[in-house]
């Protein structure tokens, strides 16, 4: 077996673990009386078990893929233990488009992944800032804290597949167009960027298609997924309007404010062109890139 073979292997043991783990919680665990708990106790072990993992092998990217394999299942557990007298064709819909995200996510994560020679260069960084406290910010920082993101972001779906009653109607037809196309133009952007980077001169930065409207389109369109399910959750239950849409704002903040500074302070490091992509392409709504003024 290849080198990313056997990596893909171990990695896809530990989840299976780690879905286990969590499944036998659900099943002979406590029974808690609110099912968002029981499934945020089952996600907090099953991250566990990556995190121990992630310890053995001393690569924290163990964790990577969790991001897009869990919600699904989390989505599918709340509609088989919910009501009987939910929508099931939103939450089709819900489950759908969650699907296509996940597998576009995964899929995209197998296909880049090397081997577990290879760990996002992110991790370690973290790591080496906490000094001896480098494993409490391997638990919290790169395990736990994004596991309560991402479940965060799926309160909405929680409330979309057991919320009884309402009809499927324009809100949810806005959520599906949003989310497909979310994950349409993530896809795109994706593919454009490995196709860049076969041809790419040493130091040059991508500023085609896509990357040539918004600097890190791959994040734009997560951050509509993620509207996407608080629509679906608006149109279940248009009084929870108030707190539907936090998910999708946490990650918003996210991206703003950790993740593109420190890809931008690492891309102008490695690629001195990249200033003036900075200075001609939107950071990160997508349109039109901003003329540049040409000096005589």
């Amino acid at each position: 077996m290849s080198t990313k073979g056997t990596a893909l292997a171990r990695v896809g043991t530990a989840y299976v673990i780690a879905f286990a783990v969590g499944g036998l919680w659900l099943a002979i665990g406590p029974d808690t009386g609110r099912l968002w708990l029981d499934g945020l106790i089952a996600d907090l072990l099953a991250t566990l078990v990556i995190f121990g993992a992630s310890r053995m092998h001393k690569n924290s990217s163990f964790y990577d893929a969790y991001w897009s394999v869990l919600p699904p299942f989390l989505a599918a557990y709340w509609w088989i233990a919910a009501a009987p007298d939910v929508n099931d064709l939103r939450n089709w819909l819900v489950l759908g488009v969650i699907v296509l995200w996940a597998v576009r996510l995964t899929g995209n994560w197998i296909y880049a992944f090397p081997g577990l020679h290879h760990e996002d260069w992110r991790y370690p960084l973290l790591r080496e800032k906490a000094g001896k406290a480098e494993m409490a910010a391997d638990l919290f920082g790169i395990h736990l804290v994004p596991t309560l993101q991402v479940f965060l972001g799926m309160v909405p779906v929680y409330v979309a597949v057991t919320a009884p009653g309402r009809d499927v109607g324009l809100i949810d037809a806005l959520a599906v167009l949003v989310g497909v196309g979310a994950v349409v133009l993530e896809y795109a952007a994706d593919v454009q960027m490995y196709r860049f980077a076969r041809v790419k001169q040493p130091g040059q930065a991508m500023d085609r298609g896509l990357w040539g409207w918004s600097r890190h389109p791959n994040y734009f369109g997560e951050f509509a997924f993620w509207v996407s399910l608080a629509l679906f959750g608006l149109a279940a239950s248009p009084g929870d309007w108030w707190f539907l849409f936090v998910g999708a704002v946490a990650m918003l903040a996210m991206f703003q404010g950790a993740s593109i500074p420190l890809m931008e302070e690492r891309s102008l490091e490695r690629r001195p062109s990249y200033q003036a992509v900075i200075d001609r392409v939107p950071r990160f709504v997508p349109r039109p890139p901003r003329k540049t003024s040409v000096t005589t």
